[in-house]
């Protein structure tokens, strides 16, 4: 069945080889019961289209025997100005669409298409209205992302001078790191020297930082005793009289 709607489709043409399975027979298929129902349908159309002419053709006819009987009109007794006022009515009864070329018809065509028309030209409105308000909100877009880009390579550049700033101090506190330990063996070393030469252990720095220390928390205990002190200071001076018995 495929085959004999290849042919047909081809004519006296060759058919073009393919790979012949279930599934591009059936492809094959589909697509040919597609193209029947097309034609089927293209055919109903032609035949109907046939039946309108049939119909508009014997309408004609019937209007231009009563024309002729009773006005005696017909084409060729027409003039010039006749034929082409005629022929202008029958394009624009066409372009209206009208079942016929009655004022009534064109009246009511003509008010539709006006009013289509008014319909049509308040979209057209709205439409440039909305268009000029995106507008205005994408003017206003750009310029907001292009000064976020500004603000963001500020932001960038702040960040890289912090960043060297922040990568400097690393390295001075590492250098100071450094030295600090080597100044702390160094001073160790000197202290073990000095010990071994007699030095009393109570000078070393140890001891100092450790001596300074509690220096300093003797003072903060002594604070409050200086402020009591100071209270008495304020008193006048009592004096003792003596008695001398004779």
């Amino acid at each position: 069945q495929v085959t004999l709607w290849l042919k047909k489709i081809y004519g006296g043409r060759c058919v073009p080889e393919y790979e012949v399975n279930e599934r591009t027979v059936d492809i094959l298929h589909e697509v040919m019961e597609c193209n029947e129902e097309r034609d089927r349908d293209v055919s109903l159309l032609i035949e109907d289209m046939k039946d309108q002419v049939t119909k508009y053709e014997t309408e004609a006819k019937y209007w231009q025997d009563i024309l002729g009987e009773s006005l005696g009109l017909s084409v060729g007794s027409l003039s010039q100005e006749a034929t082409t006022d005629l022929n202008d009515l029958v394009e624009c009864a066409l372009a209206l669409e009208l079942e016929d070329t009655s004022l009534a018809s064109f009246y009511g065509a003509i008010s539709h298409m006006t009013s289509e028309l008014f319909e049509a030209e308040s979209k057209n409105q709205e439409m440039e209205l909305k268009l000029k308000t995106l507008e205005k909100k994408l003017t206003s877009a750009l310029m907001l992302e292009k000064q976020l880009e500004k603000d963001i390579n500020i932001v960038k550049e702040s960040q890289k001078a912090q960043n060297a700033r922040a990568e400097s101090r690393s390295k001075n506190l590492k250098f100071l790191e450094s030295k600090s330990e080597d100044l702390k063996i160094k001073i160790r070393a000197a202290e073990k020297k000095l010990i071994a030469t007699g030095l009393d252990q109570s000078l070393t720095h140890e001891a100092l930082v450790k001596s300074s220390e509690e220096l300093a928390a003797l003072q903060k205990e002594i604070e409050p005793l200086k402020e009591e002190r100071e209270a008495y200071d304020d008193l006048p001076p009592v004096i003792i009289y003596s008695t001398v018995l004779l």
